[in-house]
């Protein structure tokens, strides 16, 4: 069974995650998130970090950043890294939904990590501490929050660096 190394980064006024393994000798895996030697081809699109959709194919960005306004989406039938499975609304640990001022990081991501793991094998269809996929997560910025009422977490199925060239939906990976 897998073990979850958890870390946290900035990204487009949104912080990313990423949930991976543990390795042999408690060295972590190190998970692709930015190279370069992607072949993007011709089929990329850039979307909005606000406008991502469930089911939506990506390939992450050349370069990581604080501030990310887009992100190119391709295909599924493409080679991709990415896919978004899930986009879930913050609920603070009161239950509310429409909490009015920045959490803060710390309980974005608890909330990020608990309802990322949740929503995962109901769309790939195993758990994701038996899957050989890993997720990651944008979560709003404090920035995004005050400005744009964003308050989603934005779940995505992730692989350590090999190419999909389908949805990993139903696929029990």
């Amino acid at each position: 069974m897998r073990r979850p190394l958890r870390r946290a980064g900035q990204t487009a006024g949104r912080t990313a995650g990423v949930v991976g393994t543990v390795g042999l000798v408690g060295l972590p895996v190190v998970l692709l998130g930015g190279c370069s030697f992607f072949d993007r081809g011709d089929d990329t699109t850039g979307v909005s970090v606000f406008d991502v959709q469930v089911g939506e194919c990506f390939q992450p960005p050349d370069v990581i950043s604080v501030e990310l306004t887009q992100i190119d989406r391709v295909p599924c039938d493409q080679p991709h890294a990415q896919e978004v499975y899930a986009l879930v609304p913050y609920v603070d640990p009161s239950g509310t939904t429409s909490a009015s001022s920045f959490p803060g990081q710390e309980p974005l991501t608890a909330f990020a990590q608990g309802a990322c793991a949740q929503e995962f094998q109901d769309y790939v269809g195993v758990d994701y501490r038996d899957s050989r996929l890993w997720f990651t997560y944008l979560l709003p910025s404090a920035r995004g929050w005050e400005q744009d009422a964003d308050r989603t977490t934005v779940c995505v199925v992730t692989t350590t660096g090999e190419q999909l060239t389908r949805s990993v939906k139903g696929t029990g990976w």
